[in-house]
């Protein structure tokens, strides 16, 4: 990857909108609408079962961290519904964080810890932490969706500020 980016990998309900405010991230260069989670080969919208509608973040290192990334996740979505983000239901709109590496799967349990501790939400934190397999990219039409239809659906919005200040 050029200048030593980073990929990180996150659900968190309808991609779109996870997409939209994650893209505006300070060090995000990139982000990917997208299927992982699951054992379907070549995923398509109308056939993921298994997967989560995921979002590939494409980071540089030298100006944000995957903590920073964290943090702003769980600002956007309610990670305490199991399965479900606003009308959105089924377990392609789970909560789950894919880690790639023993180090970011410790930052990312401790990071649910920071965010159960803080009783912003009213339930404790369901989101999985699951071992990243495979990426596989939604189709193009779902790829920057809300900037091509401003005013489309989405349940994600910033919901808090930071869990670490």
């Amino acid at each position: 990857m050029e200048n030593n980016y980073k990929k990180a990998y996150f659900a968190g309900g309808c991609f779109w909108g996870l997409e939209d405010l994650m893209r505006k991230q300070n060090g995000v260069v990139d982000t990917e609408a997208g299927y992982t989670g699951g054992s379907r080969e070549n995923p398509t919208y109308e056939n993921h079962e298994g997967h989560a509608e995921a979002l590939e973040v494409v980071y540089d290192p030298a100006l944000t961290s995957y903590k920073n990334l964290l943090d702003f996740f769980f600002q956007i979505h309610n990670p305490t519904t199991k399965n479900r983000q606003g009308n959105d239901i089924g377990t392609s709109y789970r909560s789950a964080i894919f880690y790639q590496s023993v180090e970011e799967k410790k930052e990312a349990e401790d990071f649910v810890k920071i965010v159960n501790e803080s009783g912003r939400w009213k339930g404790p934190v369901v989101t999985t932490l699951e071992p990243f397999t495979k990426f596989y990219k939604a189709e193009e039409y779902h790829q920057d969706y809300l900037i091509k239809n401003p005013g489309g659906y989405t349940c994600h919005a910033i919901y808090f500020d930071s869990y670490l200040k």
